[in-house]
């Protein structure tokens, strides 16, 4: 059995809750199979665990709709 790490525990604790952490994972890992380039070196090579070492390493966050305000200007 292989271990998370960091925990999903800690990770939901970074982005408010383990619902936004499955949100955030999925849609991270969907761009990582439509080849949007790993920000992170990782020993995986499945999407997801990508995904949720870049959440760790805070690489990638929630976009919240003030973000997608300051963006349209």
């Amino acid at each position: 059995m292989t271990m998370i790490d960091p925990s999903i525990d800690v990770l939901a604790d970074k982005v408010g809750s383990k619902y936004a952490l499955v949100i955030m994972a999925s849609k991270r890992a969907r761009q990582l199979v439509d080849h949007a380039p790993a920000l992170v070196k990782c020993d995986s090579n499945k999407p997801v665990s990508i995904a949720l070492h870049e959440i760790g390493e805070g690489l990638v966050t929630i976009a919240t709709k003030e973000d997608l305000k300051e963006m349209k200007k």
